[in-house]
């Protein structure tokens, strides 16, 4: 069996277009190679190279001609909270503008989208969907609460000096301007149910699970972005979640807590937290896991100390056996 000539070192890592391989020398065999994965005709991908979604992209756009990615895919690219399902997905999404043709290639879900202005973005030299648009265009293909876990993301944005600042993908108000100019589309009916829910401030899926499972639970409310203060009147720490009239916040410490360098930020927030005199649950992935009947009684506790009446005596249920405790606790 005969060796095969080394790929161009431009071409060894990267999904490259058959007219790419030619001007770079090689032989219409050498395109054919083994060594070689063609996943849609006109696109070569090197077997023994890793290459991210976005130059697998780049190279389906730029032989189909006027087509962008759409979707799921565009989701991707954008970073946004897909669920899990999403993850193993082959196919990409490639459109083309409505009145064409819609693009027919293997391993491509080919689509015609009919565009407004700013619906497109080019990210690094690749036409994607804008992510309000995006966020229309899957509306049909996610439930309720992962709309509201996508939204959150999209016009999450922080101004308080105690975490590190962050501007929103799209604000809020135009994400709801945008939505609403596209009343017709699929999945628009869940989609603005889902807006009814978002809020801004959230980080991560946890953080927006949490805040839906008390907004819908008979607890007081506790809304994202509440800055507690200090006696000279600044801002001392900002929860991930708190209710200000009975001095109660809610932390979700995800897998980033657990570093050494988090931790000792984590302890002296805790401690700041309670020397000004509010009521801290702590809340983990496995709180999550438990259900609501774990995170609704912590927080029950910790609001009855702040004052809270507890008319349906919710701090009274039962914790036994639900606690990582050497003994059990009532």
């Amino acid at each position: 069996m005969s060796r095969l000539k080394p790929l161009p070192l431009h071409l060894q890592q990267l999904p490259f277009t058959v007219a790419q391989a030619r001007r770079a020398g090689l032989t219409p065999a050498r395109t054919r190679s083994r060594d070689l994965w063609t996943p849609s005709r006109e696109i070569r991908l090197p077997r023994s190279g890793s290459f991210e979604l976005l130059e697998s992209c780049r190279a389906h756009t730029s032989v189909t001609s006027s087509s962008f990615i759409s979707h799921i895919t565009a989701a991707k690219i954008h970073g946004l909270f897909l669920p899990s399902r999403f993850e193993a997905a082959q196919c990409l999404d490639v459109a083309r503008p409505r009145g064409e043709s819609s693009p027919r290639r293997r391993h491509v879900n080919g689509r015609r989208l009919l565009l407004g202005p700013g619906d497109l973005v080019i990210v690094a030299g690749v036409p994607v969907t804008s992510v309000q648009r995006t966020l229309v265009d899957i509306a049909s293909l996610l439930t309720l609460d992962e709309l509201v876990d996508i939204a959150d993301q999209i016009v999450c944005e922080h101004h308080s000096k105690c975490v590190p600042p962050k501007t929103a993908m799209v604000e809020r108000n135009a994400l709801n301007a945008y939505i609403a100019e596209h009343a017709g589309a699929r999945g628009m009916r869940k989609l603005l149910a889902a807006m009814e829910w978002v809020r801004v401030g959230s980080d991560s899926p946890p953080e927006t699970r949490l805040r839906l499972i008390i907004a819908r639970s008979p607890l007081p409310d506790f809304e994202p972005n509440v800055e507690i203060l200090g006696p000279d009147g600044l801002a001392m720490v900002a929860p991930d979640l708190a209710n200000e009239e009975y001095k109660t916040c809610a932390e979700y410490d995800g897998n980033h807590h657990f570093t050494p360098e988090q931790q000792t930020k984590d302890h002296d927030r805790d401690f700041v937290t309670n020397s000004l005199g509010w009521h801290q649950a702590l809340i983990n992935r496995k709180d999550m896991q438990a259900g609501e009947l774990i995170l609704v009684t912590k927080l029950a506790r910790m609001l009855v100390r702040g004052g809270w009446p507890d008319p349906k005596n919710l701090a009274g249920q039962s914790l036994r056996g639900a606690l990582n405790t050497r003994r059990e606790f009532q």
